[in-house]
């Protein structure tokens, strides 16, 4: 009898401690099994088990209304002290602080290869002017960046007055030295103290909302060509080298060979919120010469009116689980290419309008990736905007090109690309210049391994073929291997 009622005594204590802690309706499972218990093994009778059910039931506070937890949630919030306006936290992502009102992030990207080049001999049959396949005495290694230099960005954004802003600062290291002449993009310099150059290529503004569209005033990359550049698959290689003896900060990848650059330029530039998928971007640029890149050209300098640039873009609208994606865009660059003297191609003041228009297409479907980009122009010249366009009497060449490429993804990590491309100058009406380069085109292969978040492993092959319009023609066989990290 004593020990029946020690165990009573020990199970309404336990019953009271468990109907006193907070949350303790949660528990209300476990109390009724102990009662039940109890009950069972003769420790309780029938009248002191209903008993301490209806105990329970008295001590168990009911849960408070949900108006109630709003109301305290509210009252929380609300007493909550205000945001420090110069308090430093970390971004949710990235690299980055926010910096009260500001969210200052780091970005960047580094890469390194090792390019083993087979190029054609210094011979007169190989002599292309303003060809891309590189020619010299014999095969040459070197340790280079490859189409991308490095780089280094800096972004501030914030918003005001209910704007979206963004700063933007982007630094572009080469890992080679170069020799100063002419700029950071300058020759290589393949000898001791020498110093890499460091393009600053990048430093821009935007501001806009979500409904008026977004304006940038700045430095930054073109409208013309820039889908054709970003979608390469050598940007995040090597390509054609454009010269493998003493390299300089970048490789050519398919530039010339397939598309116009694009360029990073002084611009003025609107695009508009996105509808259905489509934005429109328009923009008045800073003017650039008719440049005599190959030697058998005019040159152009007089800076009249601004460059115009547009282009439309086109998204197809889809999920994250959709595995089909698209894209189609197009654009145009005009300029008026106008004499500055009576030394240059034209007499001083007559001009010849240099345009280019472009267009392409991308398709993912599931893990196949295919691009097809082209494009055609008067006086636009090629491998750059209004590079050799014009004849030495200033008279408009045509230019065209394109490429194919497709790339798989296999088991996420591993990517094989194949792409084949071409650009092509002609001469003017009745010129004869047997030099000149008529056709730029490789076929170039290359696989990368993502071995980590930032880090990609890369290996390439590129053949390039410079033909001219008098027969002669230059190949070149290129081999790469390296990686490039992105944070």
């Amino acid at each position: 009898m004593k020990s029946k009622r020690m165990a009573l005594f020990l199970g309404v204590t336990a019953i009271s401690g468990l109907a006193c802690l907070p949350g303790s309706m949660a528990k209300a499972d476990t109390t009724d099994d102990l009662l039940a218990k109890l009950l069972a093994k003769g420790i309780l009778s029938q009248q002191e088990y209903d008993q301490l059910k209806q105990r329970k039931a008295v001590e168990t506070p009911p849960p408070p209304p949900p108006a109630a937890v709003a109301s305290a949630s509210a009252a929380a919030v609300a007493a909550a002290p205000p945001p420090d306006p110069f308090a430093v936290r970390m971004t949710e992502k990235g690299i980055g602080v926010h910096v009260g009102p500001v969210d200052v992030t780091l970005s960047g990207e580094i890469n390194g290869y090792y390019v083993h080049d087979s190029p054609d001999s210094v011979a007169p049959n190989h002599v292309v002017a303003g060809g891309l396949a590189a020619v010299g005495s014999s095969e040459n290694s070197s340790i280079r960046n490859g189409l991308l230099p490095g780089n280094f960005a800096v972004e501030l954004k914030t918003q005001q007055e209910g704007f979206d802003i963004v700063a933007h600062f982007g630094l572009y290291p080469g890992l080679n030295s170069v020799s100063g002449v002419g700029g950071a993009n300058s020759a290589g310099a393949a000898h001791a103290l020498a110093t890499s150059g460091i393009d600053f290529r990048q430093q821009y503004l935007t501001v806009g909302t979500p409904s008026m569209g977004t304006v940038k005033v700045g430095r930054d990359i073109g409208l013309f060509g820039q889908q054709a550049i970003l979608n390469d698959f050598t940007l995040f290689g090597v390509g054609s080298t454009g010269g493998n003896v003493a390299p300089s900060n970048t490789s050519l990848g398919r530039i010339g060979i397939g598309y116009v650059y694009t360029d990073f330029m002084p611009q003025i530039t609107y695009t508009t919120p996105k509808f259905s998928g489509f934005t429109a971007s328009v923009g008045i640029f800073q003017p650039l010469d008719a440049f005599n890149f190959s030697g058998q050209s005019g040159t152009l300098s007089a800076h009249n009116d601004p460059q115009i640039q547009a282009g439309v873009n086109y998204e197809l609208p889809t999920d994250a689980s959709s595995l089909l994606k698209a894209q189609l865009w197009a654009n145009v660059v005009t300029q008026d290419l106008k004499s500055v003297s009576a030394a240059e191609a034209l007499p001083q003041g007559r001009s010849v309008r240099g345009t280019g228009w472009d267009f392409g297409a991308k398709v993912d479907i599931a893990d196949a990736e295919l691009v097809a980009y082209g494009y055609t122009g008067d006086a636009l010249g090629t491998t750059g905007l209004f590079f050799d366009g014009v004849s030495a009497a200033g008279q408009a060449r045509s230019s065209d090109g394109y490429y194919v490429q497709g790339s798989y993804t296999f088991f996420k990590r591993f990517t094989l690309s194949g792409s084949y491309g071409l650009s092509r100058l002609g001469l003017a009406s009745g010129e004869v210049n047997p030099l000149l380069v008529k056709t730029n085109e490789s076929w170039a292969a290359g696989c990368k391994y993502k071995l980590t978040s930032w880090v990609n492993l890369i290996c390439e092959y590129a053949h390039t073929t410079a033909t001219a319009h008098g027969g002669n023609k230059a190949q070149e066989d290129t081999i790469a291997a390296g990686a490039i990290a992105f944070f």
